[in-house]
């Protein structure tokens, strides 16, 4: 087959997917007209992963080319370009533009959507507080690094719902106007980023030169890009939003880095069919207490997948509240037996769990 046919065929099929597409925009604007009669919520994260799970199965079962992360990538976009039409919602996340939160929260919400970068965790908070956006993008845990201290604290201080979770792979990229790193003489980055890719450094004889800690990798990129003599280590998505060309992609000295991020909202999701649920527990300083709390998942066969204590903030020294995720979800039985024996439970949110853990 000549080269001209093999595109006449690309031309084709891609017709056939633009007449689908829009086949399925009409469809969507019709959900978005009986969501907004009910004052439903457009983002449904259960029914999303419920999606791609159908999509990749399909894919698998048909020996298909595309795999769970491309369909993952084609179909995210897909959506988040229908949620706008069901209703345009803005969503806020830890700024600025250019950093993992912002890739995080574009890979679950699109590009288009009307975004609020935010300087701070508690400004995300708060944004979705007061009702100035819908949703709020923040991380909570690293898998080199471990939990985010203050975003477990707001849990505890907001009245919000986790409404899904993102896991984001940690990756970086060397970029500079510079046609050669012979002729480097300076590196922009967030603080943690140099010392996450000493070995890129060191192979390419860049340890020695001039390291120039600033407040994020974005910035580090549009630092560089005033600089012919100056790289910059940072995301792939920062260099491509200033225009600085990347020299090296995924130069980071551990590739199975992640981070966890969570969406906040007022909104409370429906039951998917793999469900995880977060709680903070205030137990007494009783001996034993703890012990006895966790023997009652145990009993009741239900998996817990994280702890960790956080302090309570009270008058009382030492005293801890517990941040618990645990597999399920706040409706089923046996949580509900186990949540009714004690008092002092918040419930952060119940949310489909995330096929990418660390």
């Amino acid at each position: 087959m000549e080269l001209e046919e093999l595109r006449g065929n690309i031309d084709r099929v891609d017709n056939e997917i633009l007449t689908l597409l829009n086949e399925r925009m009409g469809y969507v604007h019709k959900v978005g007209e009986l969501k907004n009669s009910t004052g439903g919520a457009i983002y449904r994260p259960e029914r999303e992963q419920a999606i791609i799970n159908r999509l990749t199965k399909l894919s698998q079962e048909s020996n298909g080319a595309l795999c769970r992360k491309s369909i993952e990538a084609i179909f995210y976009e897909i959506i988040g370009v229908a949620k706008n039409l069901e209703r345009s919602e803005k969503v806020a996340y830890l700024g600025p533009i250019g950093t993992f939160t912002h890739q995080a929260t574009q890979s679950r919400f699109g590009s288009i959507k009307d975004y609020i970068p935010l300087g701070s965790i508690s400004s995300v908070f708060k944004a979705v507080d007061s009702d100035r956006a819908t949703y709020g993008v923040v991380p909570i845990e690293n898998s080199s690094d471990g939990v985010v201290g203050e975003t477990l604290d707001l849990l505890g201080e907001y009245n919000l719902n986790i409404v899904s979770e993102i896991y984001m792979p940690i990756h970086h990229s060397f970029a500079s106007l510079a046609t050669s790193t012979d002729t480097i003489t300076k590196i922009y980055s967030k603080d943690k980023a140099f010392g996450q890719c000493r070995e890129f450094l060191s192979e390419h004889g860049l340890e020695d030169v001039e390291q120039i800690p600033v407040e994020s990798t974005a910035k580090a990129a549009q630092l560089a890009m005033l600089d012919d003599k100056a790289g910059a280590i940072c995301l792939h998505i920062a260099a491509k939003i200033n225009h600085l060309p990347i020299i090296y992609d995924n130069i980071e000295d551990r590739h199975d880095n992640k981070t966890r991020f969570i969406v906040i909202s007022k909104v409370k999701n429906s039951k998917s069919d793999n469900d995880k649920t977060s709680i903070l527990a205030k137990l007494s300083n009783a001996q034993g207490s703890l012990v006895r709390f966790l023997q009652e998942f145990d009993e009741a066969d239900i998996n817990l997948s994280k702890i960790e204590s956080r302090p309570s903030n009270t008058d009382e020294a030492f005293s801890y509240w517990f941040y618990i995720d645990f597999d399920g979800h706040i409706e089923d039985e046996n949580v509900q037996k186990i949540l009714a024996r004690h008092n002092d439970i918040k419930l952060l949110g119940s949310y489909a769990r995330s096929n990418s853990e660390i």
